[in-house]
Protein backbone atom coordinates (compact mmCIF):
# COMPACT_ATOMS: atom_id res chain seq x y z
CA UNK A 1 0.00 0.00 0.00
CA UNK A 2 1.39 3.43 -0.93
CA UNK A 3 2.26 6.16 1.57
CA UNK A 4 -0.43 8.39 0.01
CA UNK A 5 -3.10 5.74 0.51
CA UNK A 6 -2.05 5.24 4.13
CA UNK A 7 -2.31 9.01 4.78
CA UNK A 8 -5.72 9.21 3.12
CA UNK A 9 -6.94 6.22 5.12
CA UNK A 10 -5.65 7.71 8.37
CA UNK A 11 -7.33 11.06 7.69
CA UNK A 12 -10.62 9.30 6.85
CA UNK A 13 -10.42 7.33 10.09
CA UNK A 14 -9.80 10.52 12.08
CA UNK A 15 -12.74 12.23 10.44
CA UNK A 16 -15.02 9.27 11.13
CA UNK A 17 -13.96 9.11 14.77
CA UNK A 18 -14.46 12.87 15.21
CA UNK A 19 -10.83 13.65 16.06
CA UNK A 20 -10.55 16.01 13.08
CA UNK A 21 -13.44 18.30 12.22
CA UNK A 22 -14.91 18.08 8.73
CA UNK A 23 -15.74 21.80 9.01
CA UNK A 24 -12.81 23.71 7.41
CA UNK A 25 -13.32 26.69 9.72
CA UNK A 26 -13.11 24.50 12.83
CA UNK A 27 -10.24 22.47 11.39
CA UNK A 28 -8.23 25.69 11.00
CA UNK A 29 -9.14 27.15 14.38
CA UNK A 30 -5.96 26.09 16.13
CA UNK A 31 -3.84 27.56 13.35
CA UNK A 32 -5.62 30.85 12.79
CA UNK A 33 -4.80 33.64 15.23
CA UNK A 34 -7.21 35.35 17.56
CA UNK A 35 -7.55 39.09 17.03
CA UNK A 36 -7.76 42.05 19.40
CA UNK A 37 -8.00 45.72 18.46
CA UNK A 38 -7.44 48.17 21.31
CA UNK A 39 -8.72 51.48 19.96
CA UNK A 40 -8.22 54.53 22.14
CA UNK A 41 -10.13 57.79 21.88
CA UNK A 42 -8.34 61.07 21.00
CA UNK A 43 -4.98 59.65 22.12
CA UNK A 44 -2.17 61.57 20.46
CA UNK A 45 0.97 60.56 18.61
CA UNK A 46 3.15 61.83 21.42
CA UNK A 47 1.26 60.31 24.36
CA UNK A 48 3.32 57.12 24.84
CA UNK A 49 6.72 56.87 26.44
CA UNK A 50 7.94 54.85 23.47
CA UNK A 51 6.89 57.76 21.25
CA UNK A 52 8.80 60.29 23.30
CA UNK A 53 6.41 61.34 26.07
CA UNK A 54 8.90 62.59 28.69
CA UNK A 55 7.12 61.44 31.85
CA UNK A 56 7.26 57.78 30.79
CA UNK A 57 3.95 56.87 32.42
CA UNK A 58 2.95 54.10 29.98
CA UNK A 59 5.20 51.16 30.96
CA UNK A 60 2.87 48.44 29.64
CA UNK A 61 2.50 50.01 26.22
CA UNK A 62 6.21 50.71 26.05
CA UNK A 63 6.85 47.04 26.84
CA UNK A 64 4.26 46.02 24.26
CA UNK A 65 6.29 47.95 21.68
CA UNK A 66 9.51 46.26 22.80
CA UNK A 67 7.81 42.88 22.49
CA UNK A 68 6.16 43.69 19.19
CA UNK A 69 6.20 46.03 16.19
CA UNK A 70 6.06 49.80 16.45
CA UNK A 71 4.49 51.61 13.49
CA UNK A 72 5.54 55.29 13.51
CA UNK A 73 3.89 55.92 10.10
CA UNK A 74 0.38 54.63 10.75
CA UNK A 75 -2.78 56.58 9.93
CA UNK A 76 -6.42 56.53 10.87
CA UNK A 77 -9.13 56.72 8.20
CA UNK A 78 -10.39 60.14 9.34
CA UNK A 79 -9.47 62.85 11.81
CA UNK A 80 -12.63 62.43 13.87
CA UNK A 81 -14.10 59.52 15.82
CA UNK A 82 -17.12 58.06 14.00
CA UNK A 83 -15.80 58.15 10.41
CA UNK A 84 -12.45 56.71 11.52
CA UNK A 85 -14.18 53.80 13.29
CA UNK A 86 -16.36 53.18 10.25
CA UNK A 87 -13.25 53.15 8.05
CA UNK A 88 -11.45 50.66 10.28
CA UNK A 89 -14.35 48.20 10.47
CA UNK A 90 -15.25 48.37 6.76
CA UNK A 91 -11.73 48.70 5.35
CA UNK A 92 -13.06 51.61 3.31
CA UNK A 93 -12.65 55.37 3.36
CA UNK A 94 -15.59 57.20 4.99
CA UNK A 95 -16.41 58.82 1.66
CA UNK A 96 -17.08 55.31 0.34
CA UNK A 97 -18.97 53.89 3.34
CA UNK A 98 -21.19 56.96 3.80
CA UNK A 99 -19.79 58.30 7.07
CA UNK A 100 -19.72 61.92 5.99
CA UNK A 101 -22.10 64.83 5.48
CA UNK A 102 -22.80 67.06 2.49
CA UNK A 103 -24.24 69.84 4.66
CA UNK A 104 -21.06 71.86 5.19
CA UNK A 105 -18.50 71.71 2.40
CA UNK A 106 -15.21 70.21 3.54
CA UNK A 107 -16.29 69.79 7.18
CA UNK A 108 -16.16 66.72 9.41
CA UNK A 109 -19.25 65.03 10.82
CA UNK A 110 -19.83 62.33 13.43
CA UNK A 111 -22.66 60.62 15.36
CA UNK A 112 -23.97 62.68 18.30
CA UNK A 113 -27.13 61.27 19.83
CA UNK A 114 -29.38 63.46 17.69
CA UNK A 115 -28.03 61.86 14.49
CA UNK A 116 -30.63 60.02 12.41
CA UNK A 117 -28.25 57.80 10.44
CA UNK A 118 -25.62 55.17 11.13
CA UNK A 119 -23.62 52.44 9.48
CA UNK A 120 -25.34 51.14 6.36
CA UNK A 121 -26.59 47.57 6.04
CA UNK A 122 -24.90 47.60 2.63
CA UNK A 123 -21.48 47.78 4.29
CA UNK A 124 -19.68 44.57 5.26
CA UNK A 125 -17.98 44.94 8.62
CA UNK A 126 -14.91 43.09 9.87
CA UNK A 127 -16.80 41.23 12.65
CA UNK A 128 -19.34 40.00 10.09
CA UNK A 129 -16.60 38.42 8.00
CA UNK A 130 -14.85 36.96 11.04
CA UNK A 131 -18.11 35.57 12.37
CA UNK A 132 -18.68 33.94 8.99
CA UNK A 133 -15.25 32.37 9.39
CA UNK A 134 -16.28 30.85 12.73
CA UNK A 135 -14.88 33.49 15.07
CA UNK A 136 -16.56 34.52 18.31
CA UNK A 137 -16.83 38.32 18.28
CA UNK A 138 -17.13 40.80 21.14
CA UNK A 139 -17.22 44.58 21.49
CA UNK A 140 -16.30 46.11 24.83
CA UNK A 141 -16.63 49.89 24.92
CA UNK A 142 -17.74 52.71 22.66
CA UNK A 143 -19.50 51.96 19.34
CA UNK A 144 -20.25 55.36 17.75
CA UNK A 145 -21.55 54.06 14.42
CA UNK A 146 -25.18 54.88 15.15
CA UNK A 147 -27.27 54.54 18.31
CA UNK A 148 -30.68 53.69 16.86
CA UNK A 149 -31.49 49.95 17.14
CA UNK A 150 -30.89 49.07 13.48
CA UNK A 151 -27.33 50.37 13.74
CA UNK A 152 -26.31 48.53 16.91
CA UNK A 153 -23.19 46.33 16.88
CA UNK A 154 -25.04 43.05 17.42
CA UNK A 155 -26.78 43.58 14.08
CA UNK A 156 -23.41 44.19 12.43
CA UNK A 157 -21.40 41.14 13.39
CA UNK A 158 -20.82 41.19 17.14
CA UNK A 159 -22.00 38.33 19.35
CA UNK A 160 -21.77 40.35 22.56
CA UNK A 161 -21.51 43.98 23.57
CA UNK A 162 -20.84 45.82 26.79
CA UNK A 163 -20.57 49.56 26.35
CA UNK A 164 -22.19 52.71 25.07
CA UNK A 165 -23.38 53.79 21.62
CA UNK A 166 -22.15 57.37 22.08
CA UNK A 167 -19.45 59.18 23.98
CA UNK A 168 -19.82 59.85 27.70
CA UNK A 169 -21.00 63.46 27.41
CA UNK A 170 -23.21 64.85 30.14
CA UNK A 171 -24.69 64.86 32.66
CA UNK A 172 -27.91 65.84 30.95
CA UNK A 173 -31.28 66.60 32.51
CA UNK A 174 -33.18 63.71 30.86
CA UNK A 175 -35.77 66.28 29.81
CA UNK A 176 -34.25 68.30 27.00
CA UNK A 177 -31.41 65.80 26.48
CA UNK A 178 -31.25 62.21 27.80
CA UNK A 179 -28.18 60.74 29.43
CA UNK A 180 -26.30 58.19 27.34
CA UNK A 181 -27.20 54.51 27.95
CA UNK A 182 -24.77 51.67 28.62
CA UNK A 183 -25.74 48.36 27.04
CA UNK A 184 -25.32 44.70 27.85
CA UNK A 185 -25.88 43.12 24.45
CA UNK A 186 -29.24 44.39 23.16
CA UNK A 187 -30.61 45.98 26.34
CA UNK A 188 -29.53 49.00 28.30
CA UNK A 189 -28.38 48.36 31.85
CA UNK A 190 -28.15 51.96 32.98
CA UNK A 191 -27.04 55.44 32.00
CA UNK A 192 -23.92 57.53 32.40
CA UNK A 193 -23.88 59.86 35.42
CA UNK A 194 -26.78 57.93 36.94
CA UNK A 195 -25.94 54.23 37.14
CA UNK A 196 -22.41 54.64 35.72
CA UNK A 197 -21.14 57.66 37.56
CA UNK A 198 -18.51 60.10 36.35
CA UNK A 199 -17.69 62.89 38.78
CA UNK A 200 -17.18 65.93 36.57
CA UNK A 201 -15.49 67.82 39.40
CA UNK A 202 -12.93 65.23 40.52
CA UNK A 203 -12.84 63.08 37.37
CA UNK A 204 -13.43 59.90 39.36
CA UNK A 205 -15.12 56.99 37.60
CA UNK A 206 -14.63 53.24 37.64
CA UNK A 207 -15.82 52.83 34.04
CA UNK A 208 -12.38 52.08 32.54
CA UNK A 209 -11.91 49.39 35.18
CA UNK A 210 -15.28 47.89 34.22
CA UNK A 211 -14.26 47.81 30.57
CA UNK A 212 -10.97 46.11 31.46
CA UNK A 213 -12.82 43.60 33.66
CA UNK A 214 -15.17 42.81 30.76
CA UNK A 215 -12.28 42.30 28.35
CA UNK A 216 -10.44 39.95 30.72
CA UNK A 217 -13.66 38.06 31.47
CA UNK A 218 -14.29 37.57 27.75
CA UNK A 219 -10.76 36.23 27.25
CA UNK A 220 -11.16 33.80 30.14
CA UNK A 221 -14.42 32.56 28.61
CA UNK A 222 -12.52 31.68 25.43
CA UNK A 223 -9.77 29.59 27.05
CA UNK A 224 -11.27 26.21 26.14
CA UNK A 225 -13.28 27.38 23.15
CA UNK A 226 -12.89 25.49 19.88
CA UNK A 227 -13.23 28.65 17.78
CA UNK A 228 -10.89 31.65 17.60
CA UNK A 229 -12.09 35.07 18.75
CA UNK A 230 -12.10 38.75 17.86
CA UNK A 231 -12.26 41.38 20.61
CA UNK A 232 -12.68 45.09 19.87
CA UNK A 233 -11.82 47.02 23.06
CA UNK A 234 -12.69 50.72 22.84
CA UNK A 235 -12.42 52.66 26.11
CA UNK A 236 -12.96 56.42 25.95
CA UNK A 237 -11.43 57.90 29.12
CA UNK A 238 -8.85 59.76 27.02
CA UNK A 239 -11.69 61.71 25.36
CA UNK A 240 -12.78 64.84 27.23
CA UNK A 241 -14.23 64.99 29.84
CA UNK A 242 -11.44 62.72 31.10
CA UNK A 243 -11.86 60.34 34.01
CA UNK A 244 -10.01 57.65 35.97
CA UNK A 245 -10.59 55.24 38.84
CA UNK A 246 -9.82 56.41 42.36
CA UNK A 247 -6.54 54.49 42.53
CA UNK A 248 -5.18 56.44 39.53
CA UNK A 249 -6.44 59.93 40.39
CA UNK A 250 -3.62 62.38 41.06
CA UNK A 251 -0.91 59.88 40.11
CA UNK A 252 0.20 61.44 36.84
CA UNK A 253 2.37 64.48 36.26
CA UNK A 254 0.06 65.29 33.34
CA UNK A 255 -3.08 65.96 35.35
CA UNK A 256 -6.39 64.17 34.86
CA UNK A 257 -5.61 63.24 31.24
CA UNK A 258 -2.40 61.60 32.45
CA UNK A 259 -4.34 59.74 35.15
CA UNK A 260 -6.65 58.38 32.44
CA UNK A 261 -3.62 57.40 30.36
CA UNK A 262 -2.05 55.56 33.28
CA UNK A 263 -5.22 53.54 33.85
CA UNK A 264 -5.59 52.74 30.18
CA UNK A 265 -1.97 51.59 30.11
CA UNK A 266 -2.58 49.45 33.19
CA UNK A 267 -5.63 47.92 31.47
CA UNK A 268 -3.57 47.06 28.39
CA UNK A 269 -1.17 45.23 30.69
CA UNK A 270 -4.06 43.29 32.25
CA UNK A 271 -5.34 42.17 28.84
CA UNK A 272 -1.92 41.09 27.56
CA UNK A 273 -1.21 39.27 30.82
CA UNK A 274 -4.53 37.43 30.48
CA UNK A 275 -3.39 36.19 27.07
CA UNK A 276 -0.03 35.06 28.46
CA UNK A 277 -1.47 33.46 31.59
CA UNK A 278 -4.03 31.48 29.60
CA UNK A 279 -1.62 30.34 26.88
CA UNK A 280 -3.47 32.40 24.26
CA UNK A 281 -0.48 34.15 22.70
CA UNK A 282 -1.49 33.09 19.20
CA UNK A 283 -3.30 36.40 19.20
CA UNK A 284 -2.57 39.34 16.93
CA UNK A 285 -3.15 42.52 18.93
CA UNK A 286 -3.19 46.02 17.44
CA UNK A 287 -3.15 49.09 19.67
CA UNK A 288 -4.05 52.44 18.12
CA UNK A 289 -6.19 55.59 18.45
CA UNK A 290 -9.23 56.72 16.50
CA UNK A 291 -7.60 60.06 15.60
CA UNK A 292 -4.96 62.45 16.84
CA UNK A 293 -5.11 64.38 20.09
CA UNK A 294 -7.80 67.03 20.49
CA UNK A 295 -5.74 70.19 20.91
CA UNK A 296 -8.91 72.14 21.72
CA UNK A 297 -8.43 70.72 25.25
CA UNK A 298 -5.77 73.44 25.65
CA UNK A 299 -3.07 71.46 27.40
CA UNK A 300 -5.47 69.33 29.43
CA UNK A 301 -5.66 66.62 26.78
CA UNK A 302 -3.27 64.62 24.64
CA UNK A 303 -0.13 65.53 22.76
CA UNK A 304 0.73 64.99 19.11
CA UNK A 305 4.43 65.46 19.75
CA UNK A 306 6.18 67.20 16.90
CA UNK A 307 3.30 66.67 14.45
CA UNK A 308 1.35 69.60 13.05
CA UNK A 309 -2.13 70.44 14.41
CA UNK A 310 -4.59 67.91 15.80
CA UNK A 311 -7.96 66.20 15.63
CA UNK A 312 -10.32 67.48 12.92
CA UNK A 313 -7.48 68.48 10.56
CA UNK A 314 -5.83 66.65 7.65
CA UNK A 315 -2.36 67.50 8.92
CA UNK A 316 -0.23 64.76 10.46
CA UNK A 317 -1.41 65.55 13.98
CA UNK A 318 -4.99 64.73 12.99
CA UNK A 319 -4.36 61.50 11.09
CA UNK A 320 -1.08 59.92 12.24
CA UNK A 321 -1.65 57.87 15.40
CA UNK A 322 0.43 55.79 17.84
CA UNK A 323 0.23 52.17 16.70
CA UNK A 324 1.72 48.93 18.06
CA UNK A 325 1.26 45.34 16.87
CA UNK A 326 1.90 42.38 19.22
CA UNK A 327 1.99 38.83 17.88
CA UNK A 328 4.35 36.50 19.81
CA UNK A 329 6.13 33.95 17.68
CA UNK A 330 5.10 35.66 14.44
CA UNK A 331 6.13 39.32 14.58
CA UNK A 332 9.75 39.92 15.53
CA UNK A 333 10.00 41.74 18.88
CA UNK A 334 11.61 45.14 19.05
CA UNK A 335 10.84 45.97 15.42
CA UNK A 336 10.26 49.49 14.14
CA UNK A 337 8.44 49.21 10.82
CA UNK A 338 8.45 51.97 8.23
CA UNK A 339 5.51 50.46 6.46
CA UNK A 340 2.99 53.21 5.78
CA UNK A 341 -0.15 51.76 7.31
CA UNK A 342 -3.76 52.69 7.90
CA UNK A 343 -6.35 51.26 10.25
CA UNK A 344 -8.25 50.09 7.17
CA UNK A 345 -5.42 47.56 6.75
CA UNK A 346 -6.67 45.72 9.84
CA UNK A 347 -9.83 44.78 7.93
CA UNK A 348 -7.81 43.22 5.12
CA UNK A 349 -5.13 41.64 7.31
CA UNK A 350 -7.50 40.01 9.78
CA UNK A 351 -9.86 38.81 7.05
CA UNK A 352 -7.02 37.19 5.11
CA UNK A 353 -5.54 35.55 8.20
CA UNK A 354 -8.99 34.20 9.06
CA UNK A 355 -9.14 32.47 5.69
CA UNK A 356 -11.94 34.64 4.34
CA UNK A 357 -11.95 36.24 0.88
CA UNK A 358 -11.93 40.02 0.66
CA UNK A 359 -15.27 41.27 -0.75
CA UNK A 360 -14.81 41.78 -4.48
CA UNK A 361 -18.00 43.76 -5.14
CA UNK A 362 -16.60 47.00 -3.68
CA UNK A 363 -13.36 48.93 -3.33
CA UNK A 364 -11.45 48.01 -0.17
CA UNK A 365 -8.77 50.53 0.77
CA UNK A 366 -6.84 48.40 3.25
CA UNK A 367 -3.79 46.32 2.34
CA UNK A 368 -2.63 43.03 3.89
CA UNK A 369 0.10 43.58 6.51
CA UNK A 370 0.73 39.89 7.20
CA UNK A 371 4.09 39.69 5.44
CA UNK A 372 5.18 42.98 6.93
CA UNK A 373 4.43 41.63 10.39
CA UNK A 374 6.26 38.37 9.74
CA UNK A 375 9.32 39.47 7.79
CA UNK A 376 9.27 43.25 7.52
CA UNK A 377 8.30 43.38 3.84
CA UNK A 378 7.30 46.88 2.73
CA UNK A 379 4.39 47.54 0.38
CA UNK A 380 4.24 50.85 -1.48
CA UNK A 381 0.88 52.50 -1.04
CA UNK A 382 -0.72 55.93 -1.10
CA UNK A 383 -2.79 57.52 1.66
CA UNK A 384 -5.70 59.92 1.06
CA UNK A 385 -6.70 62.57 3.59
CA UNK A 386 -10.35 63.63 3.49
CA UNK A 387 -12.23 66.21 5.51
CA UNK A 388 -15.84 65.24 5.05
CA UNK A 389 -16.10 64.27 1.39
CA UNK A 390 -13.40 66.73 0.28
CA UNK A 391 -10.01 65.27 -0.63
CA UNK A 392 -7.56 67.63 1.08
CA UNK A 393 -4.21 65.88 0.71
CA UNK A 394 -2.46 62.73 -0.47
CA UNK A 395 0.69 60.94 0.60
CA UNK A 396 2.64 59.28 -2.24
CA UNK A 397 5.83 57.60 -1.07
CA UNK A 398 7.23 59.80 1.66
CA UNK A 399 5.89 63.01 0.13
CA UNK A 400 2.60 64.60 1.17
CA UNK A 401 0.83 67.05 -1.12
CA UNK A 402 -1.82 69.41 0.24
CA UNK A 403 -4.29 70.32 -2.51
CA UNK A 404 -6.59 72.11 -0.04
CA UNK A 405 -5.59 73.81 3.22
CA UNK A 406 -7.89 74.46 6.18
CA UNK A 407 -7.53 74.45 9.97
CA UNK A 408 -10.23 76.12 12.09
CA UNK A 409 -12.94 78.38 10.63
CA UNK A 410 -12.89 82.00 11.86
CA UNK A 411 -16.20 81.70 13.74
CA UNK A 412 -14.78 78.79 15.75
CA UNK A 413 -11.57 80.69 16.44
CA UNK A 414 -13.75 83.51 17.75
CA UNK A 415 -15.36 81.03 20.17
CA UNK A 416 -11.99 79.93 21.53
CA UNK A 417 -11.74 76.71 19.49
CA UNK A 418 -8.42 76.16 17.72
CA UNK A 419 -7.30 72.88 16.16
CA UNK A 420 -3.78 74.24 15.58
CA UNK A 421 -3.00 76.34 18.69
CA UNK A 422 0.27 78.23 18.48
CA UNK A 423 1.00 76.80 15.03
CA UNK A 424 1.17 79.15 12.08
CA UNK A 425 2.79 78.13 8.81
CA UNK A 426 2.33 80.34 5.76
CA UNK A 427 0.19 78.86 2.96
CA UNK A 428 -0.63 75.82 5.09
CA UNK A 429 -2.43 76.50 8.40
CA UNK A 430 -5.15 78.65 6.86
CA UNK A 431 -8.43 79.32 8.71
CA UNK A 432 -10.22 79.50 5.36
CA UNK A 433 -10.57 76.68 2.85
CA UNK A 434 -8.08 77.38 0.09
CA UNK A 435 -7.90 75.35 -3.10
CA UNK A 436 -4.24 74.78 -3.98
CA UNK A 437 -4.77 72.17 -6.68
CA UNK A 438 -2.80 74.19 -9.24
CA UNK A 439 0.17 74.68 -6.88
CA UNK A 440 0.02 72.09 -4.10
CA UNK A 441 2.01 72.46 -0.90
CA UNK A 442 4.47 69.54 -0.88
CA UNK A 443 6.23 68.21 2.23
CA UNK A 444 8.91 65.52 2.49
CA UNK A 445 7.67 63.64 5.56
CA UNK A 446 10.83 61.56 5.86
CA UNK A 447 12.76 64.73 6.67
CA UNK A 448 9.94 66.84 8.05
CA UNK A 449 7.08 64.94 9.77
CA UNK A 450 6.11 68.22 11.46
CA UNK A 451 5.20 69.70 8.04
CA UNK A 452 7.14 72.86 8.71
CA UNK A 453 9.17 73.14 5.50
CA UNK A 454 7.58 73.25 2.06
CA UNK A 455 9.46 72.15 -1.04
CA UNK A 456 10.25 75.21 -3.20
CA UNK A 457 8.04 75.17 -6.27
CA UNK A 458 10.95 75.94 -8.61
CA UNK A 459 12.88 72.75 -7.80
CA UNK A 460 12.96 69.58 -9.89
CA UNK A 461 12.09 67.62 -6.74
CA UNK A 462 8.85 69.57 -6.36
CA UNK A 463 7.80 69.10 -9.97
CA UNK A 464 8.61 65.39 -9.94
CA UNK A 465 6.54 64.76 -6.83
CA UNK A 466 3.62 66.92 -7.98
CA UNK A 467 3.43 64.99 -11.23
CA UNK A 468 3.38 61.68 -9.32
CA UNK A 469 0.69 63.04 -7.01
CA UNK A 470 -1.49 64.27 -9.89
CA UNK A 471 -1.48 60.80 -11.46
CA UNK A 472 -2.31 59.04 -8.17
CA UNK A 473 -5.13 61.47 -7.33
CA UNK A 474 -6.54 61.35 -10.86
CA UNK A 475 -6.73 57.55 -10.68
CA UNK A 476 -8.27 57.76 -7.21
CA UNK A 477 -11.05 60.24 -8.00
CA UNK A 478 -11.80 58.67 -11.39
CA UNK A 479 -12.77 55.40 -9.74
CA UNK A 480 -14.45 56.98 -6.71
CA UNK A 481 -18.03 55.95 -5.98
CA UNK A 482 -19.24 57.89 -2.97
CA UNK A 483 -21.52 56.22 -0.48
CA UNK A 484 -24.85 57.73 0.42
CA UNK A 485 -24.13 60.27 3.19
CA UNK A 486 -25.35 58.94 6.55
CA UNK A 487 -24.65 62.06 8.61
CA UNK A 488 -26.78 64.77 6.98
CA UNK A 489 -29.89 64.59 9.18
CA UNK A 490 -30.50 65.20 12.86
CA UNK A 491 -33.66 64.98 14.98
CA UNK A 492 -34.08 65.50 18.72
CA UNK A 493 -36.71 62.75 18.74
CA UNK A 494 -34.19 60.01 17.89
CA UNK A 495 -31.97 60.62 20.91
CA UNK A 496 -31.53 57.97 23.61
CA UNK A 497 -34.94 58.54 25.20
CA UNK A 498 -36.22 54.97 25.45
CA UNK A 499 -33.52 52.46 24.54
CA UNK A 500 -34.31 48.76 24.47
CA UNK A 501 -34.53 47.42 28.01
CA UNK A 502 -35.58 50.74 29.57
CA UNK A 503 -38.93 49.28 30.67
CA UNK A 504 -37.32 46.76 33.02
CA UNK A 505 -35.29 49.57 34.61
CA UNK A 506 -38.24 51.98 34.77
CA UNK A 507 -36.02 54.38 32.83
CA UNK A 508 -37.96 55.15 29.65
CA UNK A 509 -38.19 58.85 28.77
CA UNK A 510 -40.73 60.60 26.56
CA UNK A 511 -39.27 61.91 23.31
CA UNK A 512 -40.32 65.18 21.68
CA UNK A 513 -42.23 65.24 18.41
CA UNK A 514 -40.09 64.29 15.42
CA UNK A 515 -38.73 67.34 13.60
CA UNK A 516 -35.82 66.38 11.29
CA UNK A 517 -33.34 69.09 10.34
CA UNK A 518 -30.02 69.23 8.57
CA UNK A 519 -27.17 68.83 11.04
CA UNK A 520 -24.72 71.71 11.33
CA UNK A 521 -21.05 70.76 11.42
CA UNK A 522 -18.75 73.63 12.48
CA UNK A 523 -15.50 71.68 12.15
Amino acid sequence: MSFTMICRGSLLLLLLTGLVSADPAKRLSDERPNFIIMLMDDMGYGDLGVMGEPNRETPNLDQMARDGVLYPEFYTGAAICSPSRAAMLTGRLPVRNGFYSTNNFGHNAYTPQEIVGGISDDEILLPELLKKAGYTTALVGKWHLGHRPQYHPMDHGFDTWFGAPNCHFGPYDDKETPNIPVYRDRNMMGRYFEDFQIDRKSGESNYTRLLADEAVSFLQSQVNASAPFFLLWTPDASHAPHYASKEFLGKSRRGLYGDAMMELDHSVGRILNALRDNNMTNTLVFFSSDNGAALVDKGHGGSNGRLLCGKQTTFEGGFRVPTIAWWPGQAAPGTVSHQVGTQMDLFTTFTQLAGQPIPDDRVVDGIDLTENLRDGSITDRSVFFYRGDLLMAARVGHYKSHIWTFTTPPEELGNGTDHCPGMSIANLTTPEQINRTDTPVVIDLSRDPGEMYQLPTYTDEYQTEVNKMYKVITDHVTDMVKGRPALDWCDQAVMNWSPSGCEALNDCLTPPKSDPYRCYWPH
